[in-house]
């Protein structure tokens, strides 16, 4: 029996003495069973918090690499952005740029100036933007062709401007005479009927139509596009021209030796013959006589060819202040000569 009392007393007593003597001695017996399983559970925690401690370095590394990470992955998204809103303006610039040249184009048809004559038509080595193998490598180089394309855009234009400066101020007298701007204010007319070939809405039949149909408002001011002599004024006589007579009321001014621009259909006429005319200055208004459908200008412009004739040409081409829809369209076809075959040579009376 006593050696069975020693097999189950406790290996361990714990007392507990609490300040107040009326709460009693507590007490706690623990097994040798019990602080096995205490000190397991003390090296399993003492091998859980060494291990913490050990990978804590590597866990702060971690977190501050992925903070890093992050802040970089927002910057290069920020990049990415400002790199596309470049290149939409770089877009935009080569869209102006292109602008410019047409119009230098069209500068160069108006004044006569020919190609063999200009640099700027020849154009500047175009250099390829460097590869870039980054996350926004395509963007990159993108905009770095598109840099490359307008810096040559840009030398050209700047080319041609230099050129058509040389050429206004050794040709001032033909600069002054040749008709480049608009015979109605751009914003008070819509193009109804272009140059070309056409339906002609009184015969039916398909003729060239020599100018351009403006429509406007009755009374709305026509302008001189260039400086000249007013050559007729008035209703062309019937019993010498039924073509010509159709016109209306009708103003030919000639400019210099070169062109000869014709305004049909007017209401009132405000020049005479023989009259110096600068321009802008205001010589009729729109009207709706001669063989016309509604108020509006017949507009044309003839210019001296090689055989000393006053042939049409597309007015649109001449009229610089004003842009047309097309335009790249335009000056392909007016650099090519048209079938001009079927068109009313102008009468003794304009023409002489």
């Amino acid at each position: 029996m006593t050696e069975d009392r020693s097999r189950k007393r406790p290996a361990l007593e714990i007392q507990i003495h609490p300040g107040k003597v009326r709460w009693g001695v507590q007490y706690l017996f623990l097994s040798r069973r019990h602080l096995q399983w205490l000190a397991v559970i003390s090296v399993a925690l003492g091998l859980f918090v060494l291990s913490g401690l050990l990978l804590l370095p590597w866990a702060i590394g971690a977190y501050s690499r992925s903070q890093e990470y992050q802040s970089l992955l927002g910057e290069r998204t920020q990049q990415g952005e400002r790199v596309q809103v470049m290149s939409q303006e770089l877009e935009d610039l080569a869209a102006s740029t292109e602008d410019l040249l047409l119009r230098m184009e069209r500068i160069y048809l108006t004044y006569g100036m020919t190609a063999d004559e200009s640099i700027g038509h020849g154009g500047f080595p175009f250099r390829q933007g460097e590869s870039f193998d980054s996350i926004y490598g395509v963007a990159v180089r993108h905009g770095r062709e598109l840099e490359s394309g307008v810096a040559e855009q840009l030398a050209v234009v700047e080319t041609f401007i230099g050129e058509v400066e040389s050429f206004e101020e050794a040709h001032r007298d033909q600069v002054l005479t040749t008709p480049s701007v608009s015979p109605l204010d751009p914003a008070e007319f819509v193009l109804t009927s272009p140059f070309g070939i056409r339906r002609s809405p009184f015969t039916n039949r398909v003729n060239l139509h020599p100018g351009l149909d403006m429509a406007a408002q009755t009374g709305t001011e026509i302008l001189a596009p260039a400086a000249g002599v007013v050559v007729f004024s008035g209703r062309y006589p019937i019993r010498q021209s039924v073509s010509w007579w159709r016109y209306g009321n009708l103003v030919a001014i000639r400019h210099g030796e070169r062109f000869i621009t014709l305004f049909g259909h007017c209401d009132e006429i405000l020049v005479n013959n023989g009259q110096q005319v600068e321009q802008q200055d205001v010589i009729a208004t729109v009207g709706n006589t001669g063989w016309s459908t509604s108020p509006h200008l017949h507009y044309e412009v003839r210019r001296k060819d090689e055989e000393d004739r006053f042939v049409p040409v597309d007015p649109r081409v001449y009229i610089l202040d004003h842009r047309w829809r097309n335009e790249e369209r335009l000056l392909i076809r007016a650099r090519r000569a048209p079938d001009l075959s079927a068109y009313e040579p102008l009468p003794r009376l304009i023409g002489r």
